[in-house]
């Protein structure tokens, strides 16, 4: 019997199991049938042949090559003292066999053949190697913060904590440092950079530090010289820049020809006048944008995307009706009739809302008839019909089309004219053409007047700036995302929007003309650099020239930035330190992608994650409060922000957080200055931090001078990254210039921005958060009782949180139970005294007055209403 190689790879499974026994246990009498003794020293040696053949002697090799290299990797990084990183364990695995290889490999033999050095590779081989390498790197990790104990203690001024140490040794590849605020950062960053120059793992001019703004920038060179001069070690070739002198400079290295920035941008500023002055033009040469402009900005930029949604925003006592306010000063039942109302105001057009049909057809199923519109001039009436492109009200609209079919008959019966419109019409200009024919045809005069005077009761209108805004803000992100029209083509007709249509057709024809000045000017903006330097080092690796790459303020990164970041870092023996905090991401008006930090790993690859979570500014109680306030929004990375100074060091402060309420708008500033006069003689020579939502809240800071007092006024995003002894918040109410803003939401961004989380007021939320966090010692947060933000009204219920008042009534508040977003104010109807929501009309809950309880507690001035 003779058996060859050939022979051998022809066998089964069952048959390689069978000839494995035989070649391990040999021959028993009577055993293996039809095998006869004297072939088994064949059967034997053909198999131990089989078993180093090109099929399975490579996989042996592998498996011994890389428990090899994997130990003397583990060996080497342990005699260095340096982090193992992921990519260098990650180029060791490659050399594995694969699992099919392993399964063929132990399939064919017993672990009686194979040698101890194969049997301890094989063994390797099933274990888990990432516990292996967190085990060592937890050893070389804890041997480094003890014999580096002198550097940590003096590379900054104050001694480095052990979690910022921490994120220092961990030199992986990719490391992402989530911080808490006031946590020291900075110092991470300042200490990264010297260990990696004191341990000789990257030499100074392979360093890059990018930040978001000039003074962040020069801080951190500032920091870098220094702090590493004072321990002796080179600074020469470290580069601290921010993203957008880095980008240009990289841009003229590679092509020749450093571009020049667009004289009108990097102020937001000038950039919204420059959106302006293009609009103005656009209006001037062309009629038919000059009217889309104006209609979108006067009808549709406060519509709705669907006739049953949008929030009631007034209220008629005579009718004791809630709903939406025009114009001209009256409460319609629905947003599409607010539409058809404002239109026709704009048009000079006189109508009568609601009028008592001509005829009484009141029944017993059907009271007096009252049509939507009517048009006294020419004797026509006019109904507006809540209907979708497919003819169908809203499910929730019970008996709707039973309602058309009557009134369509009450027309017919007494033979009064009757004009129609749907709101799947007038959500186009498409619907507005339509009548607006139907009316000239039967004489009606329409003069379009955008500038046509409002009376002081009627609503006011978005104004041009406030558009302009909205569209740069998109453009950036656009810009910032490689958005082309195409690519927003799509995007709407996955979740198609009339609005979002007319405002497309708008902004692509400002986008065009933006692109003219930038060609005419021969410059670029901000946004297009980011993506053409991103571009570049996608295309050309090597124009980068840094292995260490430190990045502040990760969570205000765009997709553009990121595309920089990671094309920087791609190759070979590259690290990434990204230090950021989710919970202070605010910039997402300007492109900011807050999935850069929360999706780290799925945008940079496998990753460490370090956190800081002692902060060094805040009291506990605030930490506390702003993180169980920030925290409810289950999407943001979990943290437990422990403070450096548990007790209270200013006792004299009073409580951390409080909330005064006053009984008006116009009490606001009085109740600053009473403050702040008070706060002057308990604590001289303190910095207060006044933080505003708007630029405009200024005007409530008392303008003359507190002894002992610094007092600066700046918006809460001004603030970010800066900090004071006492933090005001001056305006804590509800409304469209309110805090959450109702002015950074329109849904038209949702289109180019990235996407969010779904949680209510997300980024407004956090935004607070950065506002509470600004504080060393306290926290005053001023409202206007019945006109609580809806922030304020989430932290009546938090225990830490003091509750005052200017007058004794004004002290006592109570959270409506209806909606859990307003608060419950004394309200007069034609019945007496009663509670209301602060939020009506949009809640409506009522409660009985206790007279025992509450009365004298709630009252405040407040509206009648039924």
């Amino acid at each position: 019997m003779n058996f060859t190689g050939r022979d051998c790879s022809r066998l089964s499974v069952s048959r390689w199991w069978f000839g494995r026994s035989l070649l391990v246990n040999g021959p028993v009498a009577g055993r293996y049938r039809g095998v006869k003794s004297q072939d088994v020293a064949a059967i034997r040696s053909a198999i131990a042949g089989r078993l180093q053949s090109v099929e399975l002697g490579p996989v042996l090799d592998r498996a011994r090559a890389f428990r090899s290299d994997f130990n003397r990797l583990l060996e080497q990084h342990r005699m260095q003292g340096r982090w193992i990183p992921y990519d260098r364990v990650a180029a060791v695995l490659r050399l594995r066999p694969t699992d099919d290889e392993l399964a063929l490999l132990r399939g064919s033999m017993r672990e009686a053949l194979l040698t101890p050095e194969e049997r301890e590779a094989l063994d390797l081989l099933g274990r888990d190697w990432t516990a292996i390498v967190r085990s060592v790197n937890a050893q070389i990790l804890s041997a480094e913060l003890a014999s580096r104990r002198d550097f940590f203690d003096r590379i900054e001024k104050s001694p480095l904590t052990e979690e910022q140490a921490r994120a220092v040794v961990t030199f992986d590849n990719r490391v992402r440092v989530v911080a808490a605020a006031g946590s020291g950062k900075t110092s991470v960053m300042v200490a990264r950079a010297a260990y990696a120059v004191a341990r000789g793992f990257v030499a100074p001019e392979r360093i890059l530090m990018l930040a978001f703004n000039t003074d962040a920038a020069a801080e951190l060179r500032a920091r870098v010289a220094a702090r590493l001069e004072a321990v002796g070690l080179p600074t020469a070739g470290i580069q601290a820049s921010t993203f957008h002198s880095f980008g240009l400079a990289l841009i003229g290295r590679a092509t020749g020809r450093k571009p020049s920035v667009a004289s009108w941008v990097g102020r937001q500023s000038t950039e919204i006048d420059k959106v302006l002055a293009i609009v103005d033009e656009l209006r001037d040469s062309s009629p038919e944008f000059r009217y889309k402009w104006d209609t979108f900005r006067l009808l549709y930029g406060r519509m709705s995307e669907t006739p049953e949604t949008g929030d009631h925003d007034s209220y008629d006592r005579d009718t004791r009706q809630n709903g939406f306010r025009t114009y001209r000063g009256e409460t319609v039942r629905s947003e599409g009739e607010r539409l058809i109302a404002d239109w026709l105001f704009l048009n000079g057009v006189e109508y009568r809302y609601e009028q008592p049909y001509a005829h009484d057809v009141a029944d017993a199923d059907h009271s007096q008839y009252r049509p939507d519109f009517y048009y006294p001039q020419i004797d026509v009436w006019h109904e507006h019909w809540a209907l979708r492109a497919d003819g169908t009200p809203p499910e929730a609209f019970t008996g709707y089309a039973d309602s058309m079919q009557w009134k369509r008959s009450v027309h017919q019966r007494f033979g009064t004219t009757l004009l129609e419109t749907a709101w799947h019409e007038i959500v186009t200009f498409k619907g507005f053409a339509a009548l607006d024919a139907e009316l000239r045809t039967r004489g009606v005069e329409l003069d379009w007047n955008p500038e046509r005077p409002r009376p002081t009761s009627g609503a006011q209108p978005i104004e041009h700036e406030r558009l302009a805004r909205t569209i740069r803000t998109f453009m950036s992100n656009v810009k910032a995302n490689s958005l082309t029209r195409d690519d927003l083509a799509a995007r709407l007709a996955e979740r198609p929007s009339p609005r979002t249509r007319i405002f497309l057709e708008l902004y692509w024809e400002i986008h065009d003309r933006w692109e003219q000045e930038l060609r005419a000017a021969g410059a670029i903006d901000f946004d297009d650099m980011l993506v053409q330097a991103a571009d570049l080092l996608e295309r050309s690796p090597d124009l980068s020239a840094y292995d260490l790459v430190l990045i502040d303020e990760f969570q205000d990164t765009s997709h553009s930035r990121a595309r920089l970041v990671r094309a920087l870092c791609q190759g070979p023996e590259k690290y990434l330190l990204a230090v950021g905090d989710d919970w202070q991401a605010i910039n997402r008006f300007a492109g900011a992608d807050i999935t850069a930090m929360t999706r780290f790993e799925q945008m940079f690859g496998p990753a460490e994650t370090v956190r800081l979570q002692t902060t060094f500014r805040n009291p506990q109680t605030i930490a506390d409060i702003a993180g169980r306030f920030v925290s409810r929004n289950p999407a943001q990375i979990d943290k437990r922000v422990v403070s450096a100074r548990r007790a209270a060091s200013h006792p004299e402060d009073g409580p951390p957080v409080t909330i005064i309420r006053v009984e008006t708008r116009d009490g606001l500033q009085r109740a600053i200055d009473g403050y702040l006069t008070d706060l002057a003689t308990r604590a001289a020579q303190s910095s207060i931090d006044v933080l505003g939502r708007y630029r405009h809240e200024e005007k409530l800071v008392p303008r003359h001078g507190f002894p002992g007092l610094d007092v600066t006024f700046r918006t809460v995003h001004a603030a970010k990254g800066l900090e004071a002894d006492y933090v005001i918040l001056p305006n804590l109410t509800k409304g469209i210039y309110g805090f959450p803003s109702k002015i950074e939401d329109d849904p038209v961004l949702g289109l180019a921005m990235p996407g969010d989380d779904g949680f209510p007021h997300a980024e407004e939320r956090r935004l607070f958060y950065v506002a509470l966090t600004r504080a060393r010692r306290a926290v005053t947060i001023f409202t206007v009782v019945g006109q609580e933000s809806p922030f304020v009204v989430e932290l009546l219920d938090d225990p830490d949180v003091v509750v005052q008042g200017i007058t004794p009534n004004a002290t006592r508040v109570r959270v409506c139970p209806g909606c859990g977003q307003g608060t419950l104010v004394l309200r007069r109807g034609p019945y007496g005294e009663f509670l209301g929501c602060s939020r009506y009309p949009a809640c409506t809950h009522k409660a009985k007055l206790d007279r025992g309880t509450d009365s004298g507690r709630l009252r405040a001035a407040s509206p009648r209403m039924p």
